[in-house]
């Protein structure tokens, strides 16, 4: 178990620059990295150790990760005109690390029980839904603008506050990554219900239910309690992880706030109610937007983990290609194709939702889900999580020299330009 002091000393040391700006300046930079180095070691080991005592990595893991480390330091030593400057690494190196420990975080610790930010945001916009509703688009249009510019425009202060004070970054990029994510509250609740109905308890895992989504649980036997559990687990391993991982990783603290307002949107007024129908349509397509790139990521990933839950790439891949558009849903289908490709079960058919009948066509052609599969869905999920998080804090991290090559490429691109012009630029 890795002490939370350790982890302090270890975000300080890999996010101060103080030891590498004198050497930069002299030129000789050697010195200060040997002494960097060894943070950027002890960080590669934790990491890896984490996901092999997950089930998730290996000591040849281990061994790859802490290569790629050091070989990141040395190429951040080489100087500014390739990798960018010293304020540049820093920063993303305080998003990278931010993202990361907010994952960590969402792991260790869940979802706030009491006075959770989201749910306090849930509570202002349904304020200003009751104050703003009109059974029209525009009325609709007028209230995603307000509801999702705001917060937006909050975490753009935040984000420039503090763009030169990299520990500050890390710790709002941390707080903020924790409580948009809400991975490991969805493998809990699933969970629960795998073990009740394992127990025999039928009426308990009917009343966890509606904890993973609005489907009438009172009519559903064994098989259908774990379908429903299995492809809400699927579903929302793309809205609750994946997308604001991505989000946070494109567009950073902004990305994060502003994906998690859509999709809070969504869950509010995206359905197809008499009410909502018009004034919930711009939020819900939105929320289809926001998730288009990122439901057909976790549908990939989830193909690459089949293995992990004793599943075959190449079934998960063929019934993702071929289901994956039969759902109504452009994303959900994704993720559940890919799942029930994954698991090897069958998923879709007959959901009830407050009365109203929905005839979901057969996604994978397996056998009937069992409560089993609920506790591989969940390993599965957080594999794809895992993958997620190491992407993303990769991105945000290698930020610098990616806007270097570009720059280089762009001046050789000009360069040529101008040669073939036959004047100076």
């Amino acid at each position: 178990m890795v002490r939370s002091d350790e982890i302090v000393r270890l975000a300080v040391a890999l996010l101060d620059g103080r030891a590498l700006a004198p050497a930069r300046r002299r030129g000789a930079s050697a010195p200060a990295l040997d002494a960097w180095l060894p943070a950027v070691r002890r960080g590669a080991e934790l990491l890896a150790g984490a996901a092999a005592r997950s089930g998730l990595g290996s000591r040849v893991s281990a061994g790859l990760a802490r290569t790629l480390a050091e070989r990141s330091a040395r190429l951040l030593a080489a100087g500014p005109r390739t990798t960018g400057d010293l304020a540049a690494w820093q920063l993303a190196a305080a998003n990278g690390a931010g993202l990361v420990l907010g994952a960590g975080l969402d792991l260790v610790v869940g979802d706030p029980r009491r006075l959770h930010p989201v749910a306090g945001f849930g509570s202002l916009v349904q304020r200003w839904e009751r104050h703003s509703y009109q059974p029209s688009r525009a009325a609709g249009l007028r209230f995603a603008a307000v509801s999702i510019g705001v917060p937006v425009a909050a975490a753009l202060g935040v984000a420039a506050a503090t763009r030169r004070r990299p520990l500050a970054r890390a710790a709002a990029v941390a707080g903020t990554t924790w409580l948009v994510l809400g991975g490991t509250s969805l493998r809990r609740e699933a969970t629960g219900v795998a073990a009740a109905l394992t127990a025999g308890d039928l009426a308990g895992a009917r009343s966890r239910l509606p904890g993973l989504c609005g489907r009438d649980p009172s009519t559903l036997d064994t098989a259908g309690l774990s379908r429903a559990t299995v492809e809400s687990v699927a579903e929302n391993t793309s809205d609750a992880v994946v997308a604001p991982l991505c989000w946070g990783a494109l567009a950073g603290l902004p990305g994060l706030v502003g994906y998690r307002a859509i999709n809070t949107l969504d869950a509010m007024v995206g359905h197809r109610s008499p009410r909502y129908r018009r004034f919930g349509a711009v939020a819900a397509r939105l929320d289809d937007l926001a998730n288009l790139a990122p439901a057909r990521l976790t549908a990939a990933l989830t193909v690459a983990a089949a293995p992990l839950v004793g599943g075959s790439r190449r079934a998960a891949l063929r019934t993702w290609l071929r289901d994956g558009l039969r759902h109504p849903s452009p994303n959900a289908g994704q993720c559940e194709a890919a799942a029930a490709g994954a698991l090897g079960v069958r998923l879709g058919g007959r959901n009830v939702y407050a009365g109203r009948v929905d005839e979901r066509p057969q996604l994978g052609d397996g056998r009937r889900v069992e409560p089993v599969d609920i506790v591989r869905a969940a390993r599965l999920s957080a594999a794809v999580g895992a993958a997620t998080v190491a992407l993303t804090a990769g991105h945000l991290a290698t930020a610098p020299a990616r806007r270097a090559l570009l720059r280089r490429a762009g001046l050789r691109v000009v360069d040529r330009i101008a040669a073939r012009r036959g004047r100076s630029w």
